[in-house]
């Protein structure tokens, strides 16, 4: 039977989705802008984006602002912080000469949020789930090596590199689940969009402080490409407020988990846009996301 706690199943989807265009646009804005100029779009143009969808929330609902408690702050926080150093270490890890074995380490951000989600928010994983996980982000590992990259899990920094990463992502999703659901008296879209809003604040603040401090060009480079970077501001928040309207309604680690579909997306637009085959590997890998991820919705 439908129930409203389900819904962080088509959520999770949208926003996966929204992501995969996001992260297109951010890849065309990357030359001109630089890395952490790139970055900053998601957050500068869609800070705005997320106070119009809270506006739209309060009138649609008939909630009141909320006023949240002092603990939403410290996860708030956690969630932002993370999600931007999270990022630093990813670039750091792919700049490796072991890409491809980082960015399989990297995709074991799942399983960290289970861990994470239990030992600081009490989500409880049922042993199914924990194994739907276990399943899906092995299919994603397997997806991700390439022959001949075995060599680079002897390098340690790389290895060091991705899990960090994968830890400090998983760290930001259950920053943000935290930060959620200490909003009270108001609907789940309320305290979500809500968090959305300071969320993005707070990385807006931090990125445009850091790039006034060591590169102001690169924010004059943003507004002078503000046409293609309101689009992917705009794309940004629109996949924040998807992943955090699933947030609001189920633990961390069942999205991040449902979340691997993106890896779905991304072959089949390298098979059926750029004819790239895949290898029985590959073949493999998708099998066993496919099943982890229909386990963990199933049960």
């Amino acid at each position: 039977m439908f129930s409203i706690a389900s819904l962080w199943i088509p959520f999770t989807i949208t926003a996966a989705m929204g992501q995969v265009a996001r992260n297109a646009m951010q890849r065309q804005l990357t030359g001109p802008l630089g890395t952490w100029g790139a970055t900053n779009i998601r957050f500068l143009f869609g800070f705005p984006f997320s106070i119009v969808f809270l506006a739209v929330v309060l009138i649609a609902t008939g909630d009141q602002l909320p006023w949240p408690t002092p603990a939403f702050w410290p996860w708030l926080l956690l969630g932002a912080l993370c999600q931007i150093i999270a990022t630093g270490l990813m670039l750091l890890a792919m700049n490796e000469r072991s890409f491809v074995v980082t960015t399989a380490y990297i995709k074991t951000e799942a399983i960290q949020t289970a861990i994470f989600g239990f030992i600081f928010l009490g989500d409880h994983l049922t042993m199914l789930k924990v194994i739907a996980i276990l399943i899906a982000t092995v299919g994603v590992v397997i997806t991700a090596l390439r022959p001949g990259g075995a060599k680079g899990f002897a390098d340690v920094r790389p290895t060091v590199l991705g899990l960090v990463s994968a830890a400090t992502f998983a760290l930001s999703a259950n920053g943000f689940r935290g930060a959620i659901i200490t909003i009270s008296g108001v609907s789940f879209v309320t305290a979500a969009t809500y968090t959305l809003v300071f969320g993005l604040f707070v990385q807006t603040l931090v990125l445009t402080i850091y790039l006034l401090a060591r590169a102001p060009g690169v924010l004059k480079a943003i507004l002078g490409l503000w046409k293609p970077s309101v689009f992917a501001g705009f794309m940004g928040a629109f996949a924040s407020q998807f992943w955090f309207l699933a947030f609001a309604l189920t633990a961390a680690a069942n999205v991040r988990t449902l979340a691997l579909v993106e890896v779905l997306f991304a072959q089949g637009v390298a098979y059926y846009s750029f004819k790239q085959p895949l290898s029985a590997r590959e073949l493999g890998g998708i099998v066993l996301i496919v099943i982890g991820v229909a386990l963990l919705v199933a049960v």
